[in-house]
């Protein structure tokens, strides 16, 4: 079984800590990058090189665009969890009063995630923009400032601990596609954007993936794939292009490896 997710989650703060983006990942990347070009002269089997590099290739052009969301949301301003936590009654009723204990398995855990993220899919709900039937009408009359006070206060829960339940066979399936991607059917590394231990990358506001319920990731994922969730379109449809080269039994292996991801 893989073991529980990591609780703790640091939220990466304004100004400096929002310019602290792990180089040593992208150099990592990069000298990987080279290395296979070396190969190319080396007696190797064509078709299991000319894929590996042009997986690199693409995690590659995938860490390029966080680096240009960083650039964009350098000037995001934090919210106050205190008066996030004067609003979140309402909220507590679907997603507990810890905000990792869901009414149902397909809610999401908000504990823990990073802020940027929840404000911007609070500003999405809010205008419609991403459209949630059960959330219709929880944001009418806030205050942007409000939205970012509620993000601030579920980023800075401490993240739920889970479990997966697959069998190593499995776990090692999705542990491969999530750090390596597909290169075959164009799928990119998950790990590129959400970091090994899926603890997201905060500063672009890319979400942290584990130790969400199986259940919701499946749902997320499927949603992507089939179109039915848009609040990609920032990201150019990154997620989209992902998840339609992901068959249900991918998907599925993907959310129990999340789920017990730290």
């Amino acid at each position: 079984m893989a073991s529980g997710t990591n609780a703790s989650r640091t939220d990466a703060g304004t100004g400096s800590k929002r310019r602290s983006l792990d180089k040593a990942w992208l150099e990592a990347w990069i000298a990987r990058k080279e290395t296979l070009e070396r190969q190319w002269t080396e007696p190797r089997h064509y078709t299991e090189l000319r894929d590996e590099t042009m997986q690199v290739r693409t995690d590659l052009k995938l860490v390029a665009l966080i680096w240009a969301v960083v650039a964009a949301t350098q000037a995001f301003a934090a919210g106050d969890p205190a008066r996030g936590e004067a609003q979140v009654a309402a909220c507590s009723a679907c997603h507990g009063q810890d905000g990792a204990t869901g009414l149902d398995p397909t809610y999401p855990n908000l504990a823990g995630q990073n802020e940027a993220y929840l404000t911007g899919q609070l500003r999405m709900i809010q205008s419609n923009e991403r459209n949630i039937a059960l959330m219709a009408g929880q944001l009418t009359g806030k205050s942007d400032q409000d939205l970012q006070d509620l993000a601030a206060y579920y980023a800075a829960l401490p993240a739920k601990l889970s479990q997966a339940q697959g069998d190593d066979e499995q776990i090692a399936r999705a542990e491969k596609i999530y750090r390596g991607g597909i290169a075959s059917k164009g799928v990119a590394a998950c790990a590129a954007c959400h970091s090994p231990k899926g603890n997201g990358n905060a500063p672009a506001g890319f979400p942290a993936i584990s130790g969400q319920s199986s259940a919701y990731t499946i749902a997320q994922l499927t949603a992507y794939r089939e179109g039915l969730r848009t609040s990609d379109e920032a990201f150019g449809g990154m997620m989209r292009g992902v998840a339609q080269g992901l068959t249900d039994g991918e998907i599925a292996a993907l959310a129990d490896y999340l789920q017990g991801l730290n």
